[in-house]
């Protein structure tokens, strides 16, 4: 049994929670830690880069929900977890008695939010693949995303709002609440769904170690696995470079380069949604526009690399990186539900490959950039790193068309 249009549309609520509870480390919690504690940027950096480091345990969690009957309690349990490190995180920012007990208390925290992540977030993505019917993957995978960035942005908004004026005490009342508020949303969501879907599928293997060894065989998983790290990579390094590029190269004002990145987003907000509707009325398949973004995206990378004019060029990155998003996350959906009993296992692989590329994203990019300056003009710098993230979705698309091409993999039928 699948949902219907409603169904899943409640079902992302839980994506909406998750990514509101993320949105607090990458924000709130970087600019109190550089801001008002005048701690190293870099403190907050390898954080966050913990909590990714921490999310290659999503394998084990996708392969948990397999054995045990159920997502729901993952998601759940995921989201609890994910709201306890919230709150440790806060209690160090403004109760802590010093620097190095804040630090301490900061990894635990940190390691919770990776640990919750990931079980919710790869539970989430299992269960939405198995309860979308095949030719609304498309649909659901960009309702999906559009939940994440809607609950990122009331998260944020929300804390920033009753922040004012700011007081540690006045912090204490608000993480809490926010946690509480996305477990309640995620809690809406999953009432009730698995009960409608009937039990999952038993798993093909009991094991944790068979399950990785039998998704690893499978030529297609591996591959589109590949596929994840390398369109990952590049996403995540166009998503650190561009503003830099725009004030150090254009001379924009801050104010002008922010808006520059919020045309990047609605043009790939368009491109989620034209890929959503585009494959849901089987005009081409999920992976024709996963391929399609990554290609898309490479040509605004060079653009802007060559010195082409901003705004156009950034508008294309954006439009294919909104057709990338939705073609690699419904293709995503339907490969890990290919294999019944092995939907979480599957699912857990992709997103440890998404966690590993998007860690290592910041590091690259600005690691690149800063040796590049040092050896040639500005201009040249931010050439060669766009001339990389250009490489990188290309190699990413060529490697997607692989399975495009092999016919006998059920997932390439077109019209997904």
């Amino acid at each position: 049994m699948t949902l219907g249009w409603g169904g899943i549309a409640r079902l992302c609520l839980a994506n909406a929670a998750i990514g509101g509870m993320a949105a607090l480390p990458v924000n709130l919690f970087n600019r109190l830690m550089t801001v008002e504690l005048a701690l190293p940027a870099l403190l907050p950096g390898f954080l966050v880069a913990l909590h990714y480091a921490v999310q290659l345990s999503r394998p084990v969690w996708g392969h948990r929900s397999d054995t045990k009957g159920g997502r729901t309690p993952f998601i759940l349990g995921g989201t609890l977890v994910v709201g306890a490190g919230l709150v440790l995180t806060g209690w160090g920012i403004a109760f802590a008695p010093n620097t190095q007990m804040a630090i301490a208390v900061w990894i635990v925290a940190y390691a919770l939010i990776g640990f919750g992540i990931g079980a919710a977030g790869t539970s989430f993505l299992a269960l939405l693949a198995t309860a979308a019917p095949d030719d609304r993957k498309g649909a659901a995978a960009t309702f999906a995303w559009l939940m994440l960035i809607a609950g990122a942005i009331a998260a944020s908004v929300g804390a920033g709002i009753a922040l004012k004026p700011y007081s540690p005490e006045r912090l204490m009342l608000v993480v809490p609440i926010v946690a509480a508020a996305c477990f309640v949303a995620a809690l809406i969501a999953t009432w009730g769904v698995e009960r409608r879907l009937g039990a999952v599928p038993a798993p093909q293997e009991a094991k944790l170690g068979p399950a990785l060894r039998a998704t690893w065989a499978d030529p297609a998983a591996k591959t589109f696995t590949g596929f994840v790290f390398l369109s990952i990579l590049a996403f995540y390094l166009s998503e650190l470079v561009l503003e830099p590029f725009a004030g150090h190269i254009h001379g924009l004002t801050p104010d002008e380069s922010t808006k520059l990145s919020g045309g990047k987003d609605g043009a790939a907000l368009l491109g989620m949604l034209m890929a959503g509707a585009f494959s849901t009325f089987k005009l081409g398949s999920l992976r024709t526009w996963a391929v399609t973004g990554c290609v898309i995206s490479a040509l605004g990378l060079m653009g802007l690399g060559a010195g082409a004019a901003l705004v156009p060029f950034t508008v294309i990155l954006g439009l294919g990186n909104g057709l990338f998003v939705v073609g690699a996350i419904g293709s995503m959906m339907r490969l890990a539900a290919a294999q019944e009993g092995a939907t979480g296992t599957r699912m857990g692989v992709f997103g440890a490959a998404q966690a590993v590329a998007a860690g290592l994203a910041g590091l690259i990019a600005t690691g690149t950039l800063d040796v590049a300056r040092l050896m040639m003009s500005d201009g040249a710098a931010y050439a060669a790193v766009f001339g990389l993230e250009a490489v990188l979705f290309l190699a990413a698309a060529l490697v997607a068309m692989r399975i495009l091409h092999r016919p006998t993999a059920p997932l390439l039928q077109p019209g997904e």
